[in-house]
């Protein structure tokens, strides 16, 4: 090939004298590639049709539906009877290609040329006309598809039976293994994600997004992230008095409540306050104590799928968390655990605790002891930077106090890839509010 010579000239210098055979030979090309479109097409069509659609296919009585519905009952003979049929006719396309090709052009001495036409070309017409498109358009029209095309490969199956049986037996173990370690395996939290994404679309509501999301998300979330810490916890002290017991029973409202000797660390049982409703004209010196049930303990590693498992076999309620060393992190109620999947649940004796308040789209203020999953939800973001950082902390004043390494005055600031910390209230003791700026790019904190 000359590299001064203009392509035009060249194009045309390679083209020979057309007879009637290279008409023919067009005309079955373009045969085998709508046959190729129509099987490519039917594999999509077959495999993607609803519940309902065979329903409807099983309920008509129209001819085309009938044979649809007969294919269906062996899937695996229908898929190799596809296969079969769609690389022999592929076969066909790249060999009659292969002919005519010889026959239009002369090649000689443009071998680069030559491998652009003969297989390029032809590969991408295959691609587009045989593959891409019919598949597209099937997934759109499965079960016109399904219909049209269930007589034709009613008979590609009667004659490429042998063939078809002794692939379907082949890969039958094959099969049988993979079943078997799906099943051993179950399904994954990738896996689910994935699952999430081809069904949720825009007719799925907001609220089922967010339920679905929780649920492929909760079998990774560790009670330490959920749980109330103990600087939270209302707990009593076993030397109280029933008068006394009574009277903080009804200032905080809650019906069960962990009880301790010496300190939160050393927790001898939990209250029932149901429990009290015999005892409710009882005397001062009453031994309530006697009511106490026995403590669960957790570890704050815990995975919240096992501890729901966990309070589902016990019919427990609450847990007292426990840390590495021995003492008392805080507690997690069957409430903390439902609500990563459902959302927040608040009842008439719930007061709205405001964990946040929005100032505007780049600028919210938060407690300090906001979980950091719960600013993940308000911020809307997956939090992987978060969790990849956050070391042993899971509020926000715990990581901030990762990052700075120490417990910052009001009004310093941190930063974190985009994100801005400012405290807005502290003590000697801990972070009380905090202020995050979503920086935009190019933006200085």
């Amino acid at each position: 090939m000359d590299p001064g010579e203009p392509y035009s000239s060249l194009l045309l210098s390679i083209f020979q004298p057309w007879d009637i055979s290279v008409f023919i030979g067009l005309g079955f090309m373009i045969i085998l590639l709508i046959i190729s479109a129509l099987i490519s097409g039917s594999e999509v069509a077959y495999f993607s049709l609803s519940p309902q659609d065979k329903e409807q296919l099983l309920e008509a009585h129209d001819g085309g539906s009938k044979a649809a519905a007969e294919l269906l009952k062996k899937p695996n003979t229908l898929l190799a009877t596809i296969l079969i049929g769609n690389n022999l006719v592929n076969v066909a396309i790249i060999v009659l290609s292969s002919f005519l090709m010889e026959m239009m052009f002369d090649f000689q001495g443009r071998e680069l040329l030559a491998f652009l036409i003969q297989v390029v070309v032809v590969t991408l017409i295959i691609l587009l006309v045989g593959e891409i498109s019919p598949k597209v358009y099937a997934s759109k029209k499965a079960l016109t598809l399904s219909t049209i095309m269930s007589r034709p490969l009613l008979f590609m199956r009667r004659l490429f039976g042998p063939l078809a049986s002794f692939m379907v037996k082949s890969t039958r173990s094959i099969d049988r293994k993979a079943r078997e370690s799906e099943h051993s395996g179950g399904i994954t939290a990738d896996e689910l994600s994935h699952a999430l994404e081809l069904t949720t679309d825009a007719s799925t509501g907001e609220e089922e997004r967010r339920i679905l999301s929780g649920i492929v998300k909760f079998g990774s979330i560790e009670v330490r992230q959920v749980m109330t810490p103990r600087v939270d916890v209302i707990a009593f002290d076993k030397e109280m008095t029933y008068t006394e017991l009574q009277a903080q029973i009804i200032e905080h409202g809650y019906s069960r409540i962990p009880v301790y000797e010496d300190s939160f660390d050393k927790i001898i049982g939990v209250l029932y306050v149901k429990d009290l409703l015999n005892h409710l004209n009882e005397a001062k010196d009453f031994d309530w104590l006697s009511l106490l049930r026995q403590p669960t303990f957790v570890t704050e590693n815990k995975k919240l799928d096992d501890l729901l498992r966990e309070f589902q076999d016990q019919k427990n309620h609450m847990a007292v968390v426990v840390d590495e060393y021995g003492g008392s992190s805080g507690i997690i109620t069957l409430e903390d655990v439902i609500e990563e999947i459902v959302g927040e649940i608040s009842d008439e004796f719930d007061d709205e605790e405001l964990i946040y308040t929005k100032i505007d789209e780049h600028n919210y203020v938060f407690e300090g002891k906001a979980a950091l999953i719960d600013m993940y939800r308000v911020l809307d973001i997956d939090g992987q930077q978060f969790e990849q950082a956050k070391g042993d902390s899971d509020s926000l004043a715990g990581f901030v106090l990762e990052l700075s390494g120490k417990i910052p005055l009001k009004n310093e600031r941190v930063r974190f890839a985009n994100y801005l910390f400012t405290v807005e209230a502290a003590d000697k003791r801990r972070i009380k509010q905090i202020k995050v700026t979503i920086l935009q790019e190019g933006e200085e904190g």
